[in-house]
C-alpha cells in the first residue's frame, strides 16, 4: 500500500504496572489513568498486574470469564471508547490491552504467549505474559514480568528475563520480542537497592535524595554489565521506591508481627521493583543487509513524557508505576482493509442490509463475519448480532457487496451503533463504520421476553452458545 508522503502518526500510549498482592480493584482509578487529563486524548492504554487473585477457585472461574480485574478496566473504558484490544493470563500475571475505536483497523496480527519460570518452569506465579502486534504497519511487544524476589536473586531475574525472552512467540512463525521494532519490558521485576542498609535508604528517601540509590539499584547495574540490557532505557526513578509499603498507607514497611518460632520478622528494604523500560530496534538490526540503512518512514520514535508512582493506592504492598508515552511513526498501513456502512435505515420493523468493500489484499475467508455492536462495546465478543460475510451476502457489484441482518436481531429500542467487520485469519477487526441510529420499533415491547443485551441466550446458533460457531469464528 501506499505510503510515500504521509504525514507521521503521533499516538499517545499510558502504561500501567502494578503488583496489586490479590486484592480487589479499588473504587476509582481516575487520577491512575489519567481520565482528567487536559492534555492529549490517550490512543492506548497497556495495564500489567501482577498477583491478581490466583486461587484455584478464582483461576477456574476466570478461564471461563473474564477475572474482576479486566471486567473493572473494561467497566471503566468502554463508556470512553475503549474496547480490550486483546489480554492474556497466566496465574497472577495478567496484561491488557484497550485501543480507541479509530485506530482498530490499524492494528493487526495480534498473538498473546507466556513463559512461566516459577519451579524450574513448571509453576506460573513468576514469569512472562505477552502481546505482539502490528500498529500502523509497525511490530510492537509489550511483556509483562513477574521475576523472583529477595535482594540475593539478582542472577536468577536476569537468567529469567533472558528465558521469557527466549521462548516467548517460539515456533509460532513470530519475531521474538527482541525483534521487533519496539519493545516494552515491565512488572514488578523485583530488583532491590544493595550495599545500603535500611536507615541509610529510609533517609534518602525522606530527604528526597533518590539519586544517592540510583547507582545500587540493581537494575541500573545489570544493564552496565548485560550486553542484552544495555539498549533498554527508562526514564529517570524521581518518585519514591514503590515497595514495601504498609496497607492503606504511605509508610513504608512498619510490621512487627512474628515469624517462625517467634523471632520478629525483617522489614523489607524500599525498592523500586515496580518499572517500565522500552527498547527501539537500532538501524543496523533494522538493515536487510549489511551497510544498508534502511528508509526513514520505516522507524518508530518513542518520547516519554511522565513517569511516576501513584501513592494514593494502597491496597497492596506495592505502589502503581505509570509511563506516559509518545510514539510517532510515519504509517506503513494508511487505509482500512474493509469499508462498511449500513444501507438506508436500521430498525427491528425490517431485515436490514448493509455494504462493504473489502481491499484485495484482505486475506478472506468464509468465517469472517460482521458484528453490530453498541457503541460503548467492551471487547470484540459484546456483540449484539453478527452475520456471515459469504452466508449472509445477498448481492455483490464489483468490490462492494450487501449482508442482510435479520429484524429479529436488531435491538427494539435502538440507539447508537456500529459495524464491525472481523477477520478469522488476521484475528482482528479491520474495518469499523462510523456510529449510526437504529429506530426504536414501533411495536410494543413485550415486558415479559428479556431486553436485547441478554437475548443471545435465546438465539439458535449465536456464537455465544454454540461451540461449533465459536470454533468456525476462531474467537
Amino acid at each position: 500500500m501506499e505510503t510515500a508522503g504521509l504525514p507521521s502518526k503521533e499516538l499517545r500510549l499510558h502504561l500501567v504496572t502494578w503488583n496489586v498482592g490479590t486484592a480487589s480493584p479499588p473504587p476509582d482509578v481516575t487520577s491512575l489513568l489519567q481520565l482528567n487529563s487536559l492534555g492529549p486524548t490517550t490512543d492506548m492504554y497497556v495495564i500489567g498486574l501482577q498477583e491478581v487473585n490466583s486461587k484455584i477457585t478464582n483461576f477456574l472461574s476466570d478461564l471461563a470469564f473474564d477475572d474482576p480485574w479486566s471486567i473493572f478496566f473494561m467497566t471503566v473504558l468502554s463508556p470512553l471508547g475503549y474496547i480490550k484490544l486483546s489480554s492474556v493470563r497466566m496465574q497472577g500475571l495478567l496484561l491488557l490491552i484497550f485501543a480507541k475505536h479509530v485506530h482498530l483497523p490499524f492494528i493487526r496480527d495480534i498473538h498473546t504467549d507466556y513463559t512461566r519460570t516459577g519451579l524450574f518452569g513448571y509453576w506460573g506465579n513468576k514469569g512472562g505474559v505477552g502481546v505482539r502486534m502490528s500498529l500502523f504497519g509497525h511490530t510492537i511487544c509489550f511483556m509483562n514480568c513477574h521475576l523472583p524476589a529477595h535482594i540475593e536473586n539478582t542472577e536468577q531475574r536476569l537468567d529469567d528475563f533472558e528465558k521469557i525472552l527466549e521462548m516467548q512467540f517460539e515456533g509460532d512463525d513470530i519475531p521474538s520480542p527482541l525483534d521487533h521494532e519496539l519493545l516494552f519490558w515491565f512488572g514488578d521485576l523485583n530488583f532491590r537497592i544493595a550495599d545500603y542498609g535500611i536507615h541509610f535508604v529510609r533517609e534518602s528517601i525522606n530527604n528526597k535524595r533518590f539519586s544517592l540509590l540510583w547507582e545500587k539499584d540493581q537494575l541500573n547495574m545489570a544493564k552496565k554489565k548485560e550486553e542484552f540490557l544495555k539498549e533498554f532505557k527508562e526514564g529517570p526513578l524521581q518518585f519514591k521506591p514503590t515497595y514495601k509499603f504498609d496497607l492503606d498507607s504511605e509508610v513504608y514497611d512498619t510490621r512487627e508481627q512474628k515469624s517462625l518460632f517467634w523471632f520478629n520478622e525483617k522489614k523489607r528494604k524500599p525498592a523500586w521493583t515496580d518499572r517500565i523500560l522500552w527498547k527501539v530496534k537500532n538501524l543496523s538490526e533494522v538493515a536487510s543487509k549489511e551497510d544498508e540503512i534502511p528508509e526513514e518512514e520505516n522507524q518508530i520514535s518513542v518520547t516519554l513524557n511522565n513517569y511516576v508512582s501513584h501513592m494514593s493506592y494502597g491496597i497492596s504492598d506495592h505502589k502503581p508505576v505509570t509511563g506516559t508515552f509518545k510514539l510517532e511513526m510515519k504509517p506503513l498501513v494508511s487505509d482500512p482493509l474493509v469499508v462498511l456502512s449500513p444501507e438506508g435505515e436500521w430498525s427491528a420493523e425490517h431485515d436490514v442490509l448493509l455494504r462493504y468493500s473489502a481491499a484485495p489484499e484482505l486475506p478472506s475467508s468464509a468465517w469472517d463475519w460482521i458484528g453490530l455492536f453498541q457503541v460503548s462495546f467492551k471487547h470484540v465478543k459484546d456483540y449484539v448480532t453478527y452475520a456471515w460475510v459469504e452466508d449472509d451476502e445477498i448481492s455483490s457489484n464489483g468490490d462492494s457487496k450487501e449482508v442482510y441482518m435479520s429484524a429479529s436481531e436488531i435491538p427494539k429500542m435502538g440507539g447508537e451503533y456500529l459495524l464491525c467487520y472481523f477477520s478469522n485469519n488476521l484475528q482482528s477487526i479491520v474495518g469499523i463504520s462510523e456510529p449510526f441510529q437504529i429506530q426504536p420499533s414501533q411495536t410494543p415491547i413485550e415486558e415479559d421476553g428479556p431486553e436485547e443485551e441478554s437475548s443471545w441466550l435465546q438465539k439458535p446458533g449465536n456464537p455465544k452458545s454454540d461451540d461449533d460457531s465459536e470454533n468456525r469464528k476462531g474467537i
